[in-house]
């Protein structure tokens, strides 16, 4: 007799890859909530003065879904695991790579935005309490349809130079180029606000000094959800989603960010 169980295997690859991406995007949520966590207390501060019932809540979740997860992975083909050699690039490696970011979202701009189309009416409304009327006016909108942004081409150049955890953007459900948005497959509210944020992000900034932070804040952390301006977009998307969403103004963290050097 056939042990296979279509209850416990239910869906298709196709579904079961959407809905472990759609989890994935949850986790990196929790995850750069707890890395801000990380960065502004100390566990004895969290320790002594966190709410005691969230704190147990909250580890015994973080828990059993490290005990799930673990449990998957050890069930996959192991390869053995390499010696990691972090590069140290030199000041003309980052200046270099800040101008490649730079020039890739000029350019990506350019490529989508005449495929793009203004936001609806109703996406006006639900985001008008977070975003000012000029940017959500021109703010353009590109869905891919299951197809993907490619991969950009200094990607190698910076693979040669010993960076292989750069940013996978053709999973990427959402990417700002400036103030073109573009999904690789169809556009959901939480991919929409995560990259407006970043939008405003580059307003505020500049795109050089955008493109610099996010450089620097890579060869920091060397996981790009961890960089401070990703952390942000995650943040605020989460905060967006909830229940009962807060109300705030996105133009207004990103300079309270800036102000405090969180960037």
């Amino acid at each position: 007799m056939s042990s296979h169980n279509p209850v416990n295997d239910g869906g298709s690859p196709v579904q079961l890859n959407a809905e472990l991406r759609d989890a994935h995007l949850e986790l990196l949520s929790a995850h750069c909530a707890t890395y801000q966590l990380r960065l502004r207390y100390s566990t004895e501060h969290l320790a002594r003065f966190g709410q005691p019932d969230i704190l147990r809540k909250s580890a015994d979740a973080a828990s059993a879904l490290h005990e799930f997860y673990s449990t998957i992975v050890n069930k996959m083909p192991q390869a053995a695991p390499a010696a990691e050699v972090l590069p140290h690039p030199t000041q003309e490696q980052i200046a270099q790579g800040v101008e490649w970011v730079a020039s890739c979202l000029r350019a990506q701009r350019e490529q989508y935005r005449p495929l793009a189309s203004p936001l609806s009416r109703q996406q006006v409304e639900m985001l008008s309490p977070y975003f000012s009327a000029a940017l959500l006016d021109h703010i353009r909108i590109a869905e891919l349809h299951g197809a993907r942004v490619p991969v950009p081409d200094f990607y190698a150049k910076a693979r040669a130079m010993g960076f292989d955890k750069l940013p996978q953007i053709s999973h990427m459900e959402s990417l700002s180029f400036l103030d073109v948005i573009v999904f690789n497959e169809t556009l959901s509210e939480r991919g929409l606000f995560h990259a407006l944020v970043h939008s405003v992000q580059i307003e505020v900034l500049g795109l050089e000094r955008y493109a610099e932070l996010w450089v620097h804040g890579f060869l920091k952390t060397r996981t790009h959800f961890t960089v401070p301006l990703e952390v942000q977009a995650f943040s605020l998307a989460s905060k967006f989603l909830r229940p009962v969403p807060e109300r705030f103004s996105v133009e207004d963290q990103v300079r309270e960010w800036v102000a405090a050097g969180r960037y």
